[in-house]
């Protein structure tokens, strides 16, 4: 029996997305812009909400190509609203499209999304030694100053607890609990 962080519970997709993705430091553009949206579409709603829809998340924009999203127009404003896999909020969808633009734009100034995002960190995920979930918090200053700084980019639907709920999911901090399985692991890929 593998101790895990309590917050994943036991529904066997929480359990995977906690056992294989969370916190491993992610470099890829697009798998990073595709948990950009995600967090922002998670905005009141539980992550297992929108773990389940990914898929159909990943297929209604178009494998979240940036390039692609970034020409979209209001009729697939219209289809995505239509679109019953995906939450379909109006702000929430304008904001996706947005954002694709605003990445082309950091993508063009800094190089990559991956050297934008992982210059806050010094390329080095953060490790935290939180003992108990209730010590990990929802935000820090450093999520502050990421989500003040992208919104100036243009990033939107991406304030500081979104921003710190990012950062964890791409393994720019590494906050499983110190008697979690996959802490050690995490630790272990970073300096790997």
């Amino acid at each position: 029996m593998k101790n895990r962080c309590t917050w994943c519970g036991s529904d066997p997709l929480y359990v995977a997305y906690h056992d294989t993705e969370w916190g491993v430091p992610l470099h890829d553009d697009r798998l990073l812009f595709q948990l950009l949206i995600l967090e922002g579409a998670q905005a009141g709603l539980s992550w297992l909400t929108i773990l389940r829809r990914r898929e159909q998340y990943i297929k209604a924009f178009e494998g979240f190509d940036c390039q692609r999203m970034a020409r979209y127009t209001q009729a697939d404003v219209q289809r995505l609203l239509a679109e019953p896999g995906i939450i379909r909020n109006r702000l929430k969808i304008t904001s996706a499209i947005r954002n694709a633009r605003a990445v082309l734009g950091i993508q063009e100034r800094y190089g990559s999304l991956d050297a934008y995002l992982w210059q806050y960190v010094d390329g080095e995920p953060i490790q935290n030694q939180w003992t108990c979930v209730d010590d990990v918090p929802d935000q820090t200053d450093l999520s502050q100053r990421i989500s003040r700084e992208m919104n100036k980019l243009g990033i939107c639907f991406f304030g500081p607890v979104i921003c710190y709920a990012f950062m964890q999911a791409v393994g720019m901090v590494n906050d499983h609990t110190v008697d979690c399985f996959r802490h050690r692991e995490i630790v272990a890929l970073a300096t790997s």
